[in-house]
């Protein structure tokens, strides 16, 4: 269950380095003859492989066109375009739970004295609503790491669309003995453990080294991309020409009160 331990920051939007080097490309085949200051017009883009011209216009009254003083959390386009606050808790869940049901993987983050944050790749055994529960091996530092320190990290990440999942929570508890083990417990678990050969250390179940970790999320942020590679290509190509900021999707925030009522809405669904 466990990846290559290494330190990690909260999710962040990532880029392919593929759309750099499609963009790079669409960028080299124009040429620029001439571009006259402080207009809106670019006199002549030739795109050199079709001989075709055309010319592109930058919005006198664009709205993100605000002086030093005007800027700032609340007003930068770069900030507040991208915040989804507009849909409904039921539609920010909806979606939430669709894009980390389909990556299953992520990386838990975890506080080790002395270092600092630490990560790892780990399979989502089950998610509860708005928590996940994993399984784990006793002797790992992870287990370790949230014996002094509950607070932990989950990020997921789609390379396909640029989909991102970050959870901010806690380990609310660790154990041995959880019944819940038996009911998300799966074969494939016990390549992770091996078997000792004792008849006791298998990797089944009732191995003394199996724990569940249960992570209660107190705060998610995430992001869900409204368009496809294609057109995120194309909004990024049009947001260099014009200075327009790029919007390829939206980022949404769940706080401690909405997730709290998602987690009693799912406990009457389940209960």
């Amino acid at each position: 269950m466990v990846g290559t331990a290494s330190c990690t920051k909260q999710a962040s939007i990532t880029t392919p380095l593929s759309y750099y080097f499609s963009l790079n490309t669409m960028f080299s085949s124009l040429r620029i003859t001439r571009i006259t200051p402080f207009t809106s017009t670019f006199r002549a883009l030739n795109v050199s492989k079709t001989s075709r011209s055309f010319t592109t216009t930058t919005p006198s009254n664009m709205p993100e066109n605000l002086k030093q003083s005007e800027v700032d959390a609340q007003t930068d386009p770069s900030v507040a375009k991208q915040y989804d606050n507009e849909s409904s808790a039921e539609e920010k869940f909806k979606d939430l739970y669709a894009i980390a049901d389909g990556i299953k993987i992520g990386m838990l983050s975890t506080y080790r004295q002395g270092t600092g944050p630490v990560s790892r790749a780990m399979a989502v055994s089950k998610r509860s609503g708005p928590d996940f529960l994993f399984l784990a091996n006793k002797h790992s530092n992870k287990i370790s790491d949230l014996q002094s320190n509950k607070e932990v990290n989950l990020t997921f990440h789609d390379k396909s669309n640029q989909d991102w999942v970050s959870v901010t929570g806690e380990a609310v508890k660790t154990s041995g003995d959880d019944p819940r083990i038996k009911e998300i417990y799966s074969k494939v678990v016990s390549a992770w453990f091996g078997d000792l050969g004792d008849g006791v250390h298998n990797g089944g179940p009732e191995d003394p080294r199996m724990y569940l970790v249960e992570v209660r999320s107190k705060y998610i942020s995430y992001y869900k991309h409204t368009s496809g590679m294609l057109g995120q290509a194309k909004e990024i190509g049009g947001a260099v020409l014009t200075g327009k900021v790029a919007q390829t999707g939206v980022l949404r925030e769940l706080k401690e009160v909405d997730i709290e009522q998602a987690r009693k809405s799912d406990s009457a669904l389940t209960s």
